[in-house]
Protein backbone atom coordinates (compact mmCIF):
# COMPACT_ATOMS: atom_id res chain seq x y z
CA UNK A 1 0.00 0.00 0.00
CA UNK A 2 1.30 3.90 -0.35
CA UNK A 3 0.72 6.47 1.39
CA UNK A 4 -1.96 8.81 0.45
CA UNK A 5 0.23 11.84 1.58
CA UNK A 6 3.06 10.42 -0.84
CA UNK A 7 0.99 9.99 -3.34
CA UNK A 8 -0.36 13.05 -3.64
CA UNK A 9 2.89 14.78 -4.44
CA UNK A 10 2.80 13.06 -7.78
CA UNK A 11 1.57 15.68 -10.63
CA UNK A 12 1.76 12.76 -13.48
CA UNK A 13 0.93 9.60 -14.01
CA UNK A 14 1.90 7.42 -16.53
CA UNK A 15 1.11 3.91 -18.55
CA UNK A 16 2.57 1.43 -20.99
CA UNK A 17 0.81 -0.64 -23.29
CA UNK A 18 2.87 -3.13 -24.73
CA UNK A 19 3.18 -5.15 -27.34
CA UNK A 20 6.30 -7.32 -28.78
CA UNK A 21 7.75 -4.89 -31.19
CA UNK A 22 6.60 -1.61 -30.09
CA UNK A 23 5.06 0.38 -26.74
CA UNK A 24 2.90 3.00 -26.33
CA UNK A 25 2.60 5.44 -23.53
CA UNK A 26 0.20 7.53 -22.24
CA UNK A 27 0.70 10.43 -19.14
CA UNK A 28 -1.75 12.19 -17.67
CA UNK A 29 -1.67 14.93 -15.21
CA UNK A 30 -3.26 15.34 -11.82
CA UNK A 31 -6.38 16.18 -13.46
CA UNK A 32 -6.65 13.57 -15.77
CA UNK A 33 -6.01 15.12 -18.49
CA UNK A 34 -3.39 13.65 -21.18
CA UNK A 35 -0.01 15.62 -20.78
CA UNK A 36 1.45 13.54 -23.53
CA UNK A 37 1.16 10.42 -25.73
CA UNK A 38 3.55 8.60 -27.65
CA UNK A 39 4.57 4.99 -29.72
CA UNK A 40 8.03 3.82 -29.80
CA UNK A 41 9.61 0.85 -31.01
CA UNK A 42 10.67 -2.25 -28.76
CA UNK A 43 15.07 -1.65 -29.95
CA UNK A 44 17.36 0.27 -28.33
CA UNK A 45 16.58 3.36 -30.70
CA UNK A 46 13.15 3.06 -29.30
CA UNK A 47 14.04 2.75 -25.74
CA UNK A 48 16.56 6.04 -25.98
CA UNK A 49 13.32 7.58 -27.14
CA UNK A 50 11.52 6.59 -24.34
CA UNK A 51 14.32 7.61 -21.94
CA UNK A 52 14.67 11.30 -23.30
CA UNK A 53 10.64 11.67 -23.86
CA UNK A 54 10.01 10.60 -20.16
CA UNK A 55 12.55 13.02 -18.80
CA UNK A 56 9.85 16.02 -17.61
CA UNK A 57 8.15 13.22 -15.93
CA UNK A 58 11.03 11.69 -14.07
CA UNK A 59 9.80 9.90 -11.07
CA UNK A 60 6.35 9.57 -12.09
CA UNK A 61 4.49 6.32 -11.52
CA UNK A 62 4.04 3.63 -14.15
CA UNK A 63 0.97 1.42 -14.46
CA UNK A 64 0.83 -1.70 -17.11
CA UNK A 65 -0.18 -4.63 -17.54
CA UNK A 66 2.20 -7.45 -17.01
CA UNK A 67 4.74 -7.98 -14.21
CA UNK A 68 7.21 -9.66 -16.13
CA UNK A 69 9.02 -9.37 -19.69
CA UNK A 70 11.15 -8.04 -21.67
CA UNK A 71 9.59 -4.46 -20.87
CA UNK A 72 9.28 -4.40 -17.07
CA UNK A 73 12.91 -5.81 -17.98
CA UNK A 74 13.70 -2.65 -19.66
CA UNK A 75 11.52 -0.21 -17.20
CA UNK A 76 13.56 -1.89 -14.23
CA UNK A 77 16.35 -0.86 -15.57
CA UNK A 78 15.84 2.65 -15.69
CA UNK A 79 14.71 2.76 -12.53
CA UNK A 80 10.66 3.29 -13.37
CA UNK A 81 8.11 2.31 -10.43
CA UNK A 82 5.98 -0.20 -11.99
CA UNK A 83 2.36 -0.73 -11.00
CA UNK A 84 1.20 -4.01 -12.62
CA UNK A 85 -2.09 -4.42 -13.05
CA UNK A 86 -4.43 -7.82 -13.33
CA UNK A 87 -5.67 -8.44 -16.93
CA UNK A 88 -9.30 -8.53 -15.88
CA UNK A 89 -9.28 -4.97 -13.94
CA UNK A 90 -7.16 -3.32 -16.40
CA UNK A 91 -10.24 -5.03 -18.62
CA UNK A 92 -12.43 -3.37 -16.36
CA UNK A 93 -10.83 0.14 -16.32
CA UNK A 94 -11.37 0.56 -20.04
CA UNK A 95 -15.51 -0.57 -20.02
CA UNK A 96 -15.34 2.43 -17.43
CA UNK A 97 -13.56 4.91 -19.39
CA UNK A 98 -14.85 3.66 -23.21
CA UNK A 99 -18.12 2.03 -22.19
CA UNK A 100 -19.00 1.43 -25.98
CA UNK A 101 -16.71 -1.05 -26.21
CA UNK A 102 -13.96 0.32 -28.33
CA UNK A 103 -10.08 -0.87 -27.90
CA UNK A 104 -7.65 0.37 -29.41
CA UNK A 105 -3.67 0.50 -27.54
CA UNK A 106 -4.17 4.50 -26.79
CA UNK A 107 -7.82 3.86 -25.04
CA UNK A 108 -5.99 1.31 -22.81
CA UNK A 109 -2.65 3.29 -22.09
CA UNK A 110 -5.34 6.32 -21.16
CA UNK A 111 -7.77 4.17 -19.20
CA UNK A 112 -4.55 2.45 -16.94
CA UNK A 113 -2.99 5.95 -16.67
CA UNK A 114 -6.19 7.47 -15.59
CA UNK A 115 -6.80 4.31 -12.60
CA UNK A 116 -2.90 4.72 -11.45
CA UNK A 117 -3.83 8.40 -11.20
CA UNK A 118 -7.54 7.65 -9.03
CA UNK A 119 -6.68 4.11 -7.48
CA UNK A 120 -3.15 3.58 -7.47
CA UNK A 121 -2.31 4.54 -4.02
CA UNK A 122 -4.03 1.37 -3.20
CA UNK A 123 -1.87 -0.57 -5.35
CA UNK A 124 1.45 -2.72 -4.79
CA UNK A 125 4.82 -1.65 -6.66
CA UNK A 126 6.59 -4.16 -8.42
CA UNK A 127 9.55 -4.63 -6.37
CA UNK A 128 12.71 -6.12 -8.07
CA UNK A 129 14.61 -9.06 -6.90
CA UNK A 130 17.84 -9.24 -6.85
CA UNK A 131 19.81 -11.38 -9.28
CA UNK A 132 20.35 -14.76 -7.35
CA UNK A 133 16.41 -14.65 -7.68
CA UNK A 134 15.50 -13.30 -10.76
CA UNK A 135 17.93 -16.55 -12.33
CA UNK A 136 15.85 -18.88 -10.17
CA UNK A 137 12.95 -17.56 -11.49
CA UNK A 138 13.45 -17.42 -14.91
CA UNK A 139 14.76 -21.03 -14.80
CA UNK A 140 11.98 -22.47 -13.12
CA UNK A 141 9.91 -20.35 -15.93
CA UNK A 142 11.47 -22.10 -18.89
CA UNK A 143 11.20 -25.28 -17.81
CA UNK A 144 7.49 -25.01 -17.12
CA UNK A 145 7.26 -23.80 -20.60
CA UNK A 146 9.53 -26.99 -22.10
CA UNK A 147 7.32 -29.12 -20.36
CA UNK A 148 4.49 -27.53 -22.66
CA UNK A 149 6.11 -28.43 -25.28
CA UNK A 150 6.86 -31.73 -24.46
CA UNK A 151 3.22 -31.80 -23.43
CA UNK A 152 2.52 -30.80 -27.12
CA UNK A 153 4.66 -32.98 -28.79
CA UNK A 154 3.86 -36.23 -26.67
CA UNK A 155 0.10 -35.47 -27.55
CA UNK A 156 1.23 -35.08 -31.40
CA UNK A 157 3.37 -38.77 -31.18
CA UNK A 158 -0.48 -39.86 -29.31
CA UNK A 159 -1.91 -38.75 -32.25
CA UNK A 160 0.44 -40.37 -34.60
CA UNK A 161 0.51 -43.59 -32.69
CA UNK A 162 -3.55 -44.45 -33.15
CA UNK A 163 -3.62 -44.07 -36.70
CA UNK A 164 -0.77 -47.31 -37.33
CA UNK A 165 0.30 -48.13 -34.13
CA UNK A 166 -2.76 -48.42 -31.08
CA UNK A 167 -1.27 -51.69 -29.65
CA UNK A 168 1.72 -49.25 -27.98
CA UNK A 169 -0.96 -47.58 -26.11
CA UNK A 170 -1.92 -49.95 -24.90
CA UNK A 171 1.39 -51.49 -23.38
CA UNK A 172 2.15 -47.93 -21.98
CA UNK A 173 -0.16 -45.54 -20.21
CA UNK A 174 2.47 -42.21 -19.65
CA UNK A 175 4.17 -41.06 -23.14
CA UNK A 176 6.25 -38.85 -21.24
CA UNK A 177 8.85 -41.40 -19.74
CA UNK A 178 11.72 -42.35 -22.10
CA UNK A 179 11.66 -45.68 -22.09
CA UNK A 180 8.22 -45.27 -24.12
CA UNK A 181 9.83 -43.11 -27.05
CA UNK A 182 12.38 -45.91 -26.63
CA UNK A 183 9.87 -48.90 -27.95
CA UNK A 184 9.35 -46.37 -30.91
CA UNK A 185 13.07 -46.16 -31.69
CA UNK A 186 13.59 -49.61 -31.40
CA UNK A 187 10.53 -50.84 -33.13
CA UNK A 188 9.32 -48.08 -35.51
CA UNK A 189 6.29 -50.14 -36.88
CA UNK A 190 3.92 -52.72 -35.30
CA UNK A 191 5.12 -55.29 -37.73
CA UNK A 192 9.14 -54.70 -36.39
CA UNK A 193 7.75 -55.25 -33.14
CA UNK A 194 6.01 -58.61 -33.89
CA UNK A 195 8.40 -59.86 -36.15
CA UNK A 196 11.44 -59.26 -33.16
CA UNK A 197 10.64 -61.90 -30.82
CA UNK A 198 10.15 -62.67 -27.61
CA UNK A 199 13.85 -62.62 -26.55
CA UNK A 200 13.66 -59.18 -28.04
CA UNK A 201 11.19 -58.11 -26.12
CA UNK A 202 12.73 -59.22 -23.12
CA UNK A 203 15.83 -57.61 -23.31
CA UNK A 204 13.83 -54.57 -24.16
CA UNK A 205 11.76 -54.83 -20.83
CA UNK A 206 14.54 -55.76 -18.61
CA UNK A 207 17.05 -52.85 -20.28
CA UNK A 208 14.50 -50.17 -19.30
CA UNK A 209 14.06 -51.94 -16.04
CA UNK A 210 10.24 -52.66 -17.23
CA UNK A 211 9.98 -55.92 -15.71
CA UNK A 212 8.08 -57.06 -13.37
CA UNK A 213 6.14 -60.38 -12.70
CA UNK A 214 2.70 -58.99 -12.68
CA UNK A 215 2.63 -56.67 -16.41
CA UNK A 216 5.27 -58.28 -18.09
CA UNK A 217 3.11 -61.51 -19.30
CA UNK A 218 0.34 -59.28 -20.57
CA UNK A 219 3.25 -56.82 -22.56
CA UNK A 220 4.65 -59.92 -24.09
CA UNK A 221 1.50 -60.76 -24.74
CA UNK A 222 0.11 -57.25 -26.71
CA UNK A 223 4.16 -57.64 -28.55
CA UNK A 224 3.28 -60.97 -30.17
CA UNK A 225 0.02 -59.53 -31.32
CA UNK A 226 0.86 -55.84 -32.13
CA UNK A 227 0.08 -56.66 -35.94
CA UNK A 228 -3.18 -57.67 -35.49
CA UNK A 229 -4.75 -54.85 -37.33
CA UNK A 230 -2.64 -53.34 -39.67
CA UNK A 231 -2.81 -50.08 -41.02
CA UNK A 232 -2.58 -49.49 -45.25
CA UNK A 233 0.95 -49.01 -46.22
CA UNK A 234 0.73 -45.51 -47.10
CA UNK A 235 -0.52 -44.71 -43.25
CA UNK A 236 2.28 -46.65 -42.07
CA UNK A 237 5.03 -45.34 -43.47
CA UNK A 238 4.26 -41.77 -43.11
CA UNK A 239 3.31 -42.29 -39.61
CA UNK A 240 5.96 -44.18 -38.53
CA UNK A 241 8.29 -41.27 -40.07
CA UNK A 242 6.46 -38.77 -38.20
CA UNK A 243 6.66 -41.30 -34.89
CA UNK A 244 10.22 -41.56 -34.93
CA UNK A 245 10.81 -37.86 -35.80
CA UNK A 246 8.73 -36.89 -32.77
CA UNK A 247 10.87 -39.08 -30.52
CA UNK A 248 14.08 -37.78 -31.50
CA UNK A 249 12.86 -34.33 -30.91
CA UNK A 250 11.39 -35.33 -27.43
CA UNK A 251 14.32 -37.06 -26.58
CA UNK A 252 16.50 -33.61 -27.17
CA UNK A 253 13.76 -31.42 -25.13
CA UNK A 254 14.08 -34.32 -22.58
CA UNK A 255 17.96 -33.97 -22.20
CA UNK A 256 17.40 -29.94 -21.95
CA UNK A 257 14.99 -30.36 -19.29
CA UNK A 258 17.06 -32.56 -17.41
CA UNK A 259 20.19 -29.50 -17.42
CA UNK A 260 17.25 -27.34 -16.41
CA UNK A 261 16.72 -28.99 -13.24
CA UNK A 262 20.18 -29.39 -12.69
CA UNK A 263 20.75 -25.83 -13.53
CA UNK A 264 17.99 -25.06 -10.60
CA UNK A 265 19.32 -27.11 -8.41
CA UNK A 266 22.64 -25.77 -8.37
CA UNK A 267 21.48 -21.81 -8.42
CA UNK A 268 18.99 -22.92 -5.42
CA UNK A 269 21.74 -24.46 -3.60
CA UNK A 270 23.94 -21.20 -3.49
CA UNK A 271 21.15 -18.76 -3.21
CA UNK A 272 20.69 -17.13 0.51
CA UNK A 273 17.05 -18.31 1.12
CA UNK A 274 18.02 -22.17 0.47
CA UNK A 275 17.74 -23.37 4.07
CA UNK A 276 14.96 -21.92 4.84
CA UNK A 277 12.81 -22.98 1.27
CA UNK A 278 14.72 -26.18 1.42
CA UNK A 279 13.72 -26.68 5.12
CA UNK A 280 9.53 -26.72 4.45
CA UNK A 281 7.89 -29.91 5.46
CA UNK A 282 7.10 -31.48 1.99
CA UNK A 283 9.01 -28.83 -0.60
CA UNK A 284 12.41 -31.43 -0.41
CA UNK A 285 14.78 -30.04 -3.85
CA UNK A 286 11.98 -30.10 -6.60
CA UNK A 287 9.16 -28.04 -5.01
CA UNK A 288 11.08 -25.76 -3.05
CA UNK A 289 13.66 -24.02 -5.26
CA UNK A 290 9.92 -23.20 -7.44
CA UNK A 291 8.34 -21.95 -4.66
CA UNK A 292 11.31 -19.51 -3.93
CA UNK A 293 11.66 -18.48 -7.59
CA UNK A 294 7.43 -17.61 -7.49
CA UNK A 295 7.55 -15.83 -3.94
CA UNK A 296 10.75 -14.21 -4.37
CA UNK A 297 13.48 -13.02 -1.75
CA UNK A 298 11.90 -9.45 -0.87
CA UNK A 299 9.94 -9.88 2.43
CA UNK A 300 8.16 -6.61 1.55
CA UNK A 301 5.74 -8.09 -1.58
CA UNK A 302 3.84 -9.74 1.16
CA UNK A 303 3.41 -7.76 3.95
CA UNK A 304 1.37 -9.85 5.86
CA UNK A 305 0.42 -13.61 6.44
CA UNK A 306 -3.08 -12.69 4.86
CA UNK A 307 -1.26 -11.77 1.47
CA UNK A 308 1.04 -14.78 0.78
CA UNK A 309 -2.25 -16.74 1.31
CA UNK A 310 -3.64 -14.78 -1.36
CA UNK A 311 -0.50 -15.27 -3.74
CA UNK A 312 -0.41 -19.45 -2.85
CA UNK A 313 -3.73 -19.47 -3.44
CA UNK A 314 -4.95 -20.60 -0.48
CA UNK A 315 -7.01 -18.05 0.11
CA UNK A 316 -10.85 -18.67 -0.79
CA UNK A 317 -12.95 -16.32 -2.47
CA UNK A 318 -16.21 -15.11 -0.45
CA UNK A 319 -19.27 -14.16 -1.55
CA UNK A 320 -22.16 -12.40 1.33
CA UNK A 321 -25.56 -11.34 0.50
CA UNK A 322 -28.04 -10.89 3.67
CA UNK A 323 -27.98 -14.14 5.51
CA UNK A 324 -25.99 -15.98 2.73
CA UNK A 325 -22.27 -16.34 3.77
CA UNK A 326 -20.04 -18.43 1.06
CA UNK A 327 -16.45 -19.20 0.65
CA UNK A 328 -15.07 -20.74 -2.72
CA UNK A 329 -11.77 -22.90 -2.38
CA UNK A 330 -9.84 -24.57 -4.76
CA UNK A 331 -9.32 -28.22 -3.31
CA UNK A 332 -7.76 -31.44 -3.80
CA UNK A 333 -9.69 -33.71 -7.16
CA UNK A 334 -9.95 -36.43 -4.96
CA UNK A 335 -11.44 -34.78 -2.10
CA UNK A 336 -15.06 -35.71 -1.39
CA UNK A 337 -17.88 -33.11 -0.01
CA UNK A 338 -17.30 -34.86 3.47
CA UNK A 339 -13.68 -34.52 3.41
CA UNK A 340 -13.92 -30.87 2.73
CA UNK A 341 -16.84 -29.94 5.08
CA UNK A 342 -14.83 -31.65 8.02
CA UNK A 343 -11.25 -30.16 7.17
CA UNK A 344 -13.35 -26.36 7.12
CA UNK A 345 -14.71 -27.05 10.13
CA UNK A 346 -11.67 -28.20 11.98
CA UNK A 347 -9.51 -25.59 10.06
CA UNK A 348 -11.65 -22.55 10.99
CA UNK A 349 -13.60 -23.25 13.84
CA UNK A 350 -17.32 -22.97 12.05
CA UNK A 351 -20.59 -24.71 10.91
CA UNK A 352 -20.70 -25.75 7.16
CA UNK A 353 -24.30 -25.92 6.07
CA UNK A 354 -23.86 -27.07 2.45
CA UNK A 355 -20.64 -27.96 0.22
CA UNK A 356 -20.91 -27.64 -3.54
CA UNK A 357 -18.48 -28.73 -5.58
CA UNK A 358 -17.34 -28.29 -9.18
CA UNK A 359 -15.18 -29.48 -11.64
CA UNK A 360 -13.56 -27.26 -14.10
CA UNK A 361 -11.84 -28.21 -17.33
CA UNK A 362 -8.41 -26.59 -18.17
CA UNK A 363 -7.92 -23.34 -19.89
CA UNK A 364 -6.76 -23.78 -23.22
CA UNK A 365 -5.10 -20.98 -26.05
CA UNK A 366 -4.18 -21.05 -29.08
CA UNK A 367 -0.69 -19.43 -30.14
CA UNK A 368 -0.71 -16.83 -32.82
CA UNK A 369 2.42 -17.89 -34.64
CA UNK A 370 1.61 -21.52 -35.35
CA UNK A 371 -1.73 -22.07 -33.98
CA UNK A 372 -0.62 -24.58 -31.56
CA UNK A 373 -3.35 -25.58 -28.49
CA UNK A 374 -1.05 -24.98 -25.50
CA UNK A 375 -2.47 -25.44 -21.97
CA UNK A 376 -2.45 -22.55 -19.16
CA UNK A 377 -4.04 -24.07 -16.21
CA UNK A 378 -4.41 -27.60 -15.72
CA UNK A 379 -8.21 -28.52 -14.85
CA UNK A 380 -8.81 -28.12 -11.28
CA UNK A 381 -11.83 -28.81 -8.42
CA UNK A 382 -13.31 -26.10 -6.29
CA UNK A 383 -16.16 -26.11 -3.38
CA UNK A 384 -18.41 -23.76 -2.72
CA UNK A 385 -19.12 -23.61 1.29
CA UNK A 386 -22.19 -22.16 3.14
CA UNK A 387 -21.21 -21.64 6.45
CA UNK A 388 -24.00 -20.89 8.89
CA UNK A 389 -25.66 -17.73 9.12
CA UNK A 390 -23.90 -15.14 11.60
CA UNK A 391 -20.75 -17.40 10.82
CA UNK A 392 -17.53 -16.30 8.76
CA UNK A 393 -14.03 -17.07 8.34
CA UNK A 394 -12.12 -14.13 10.69
CA UNK A 395 -8.59 -14.77 8.63
CA UNK A 396 -9.46 -13.51 5.09
CA UNK A 397 -12.07 -11.11 5.82
CA UNK A 398 -11.02 -7.62 4.23
CA UNK A 399 -8.53 -10.29 2.20
CA UNK A 400 -8.29 -8.66 -1.75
Amino acid sequence: MNPHHDWTKHTHFAALDWASDHHDVVIVDHTGAIAAEFRFAHTAAGWAEFTERMKPYAGAPLALETSSGPAVDQLLQRGWTLYPVNPKAAERYRERKVPSGTKTDRHDGWSLADALRTDGHGWRPLLPQDEATATLRALCRDEIALIEQRTALVNQLLAALREYYPVALEVFDDWTQPFTWALIQQFPTPLALQSAGQRQWEKFLHTHRLWRTDTAPARLALFARANALPASAAVRNAKSLLATSLVKVLQTLETQLQEYRRRITETFAQHPDHDLFGSLPGAAEKIAPRLLGELGAVRAVYPDADALCCQAGVSPVSFQSGKLQQYVFEVAPEASRAQIKEAIQILFDVDVERVNVLNLPAKRTRRQRNRRVVVRRGEYKKAIVTLAPGQTIDVFEGVK
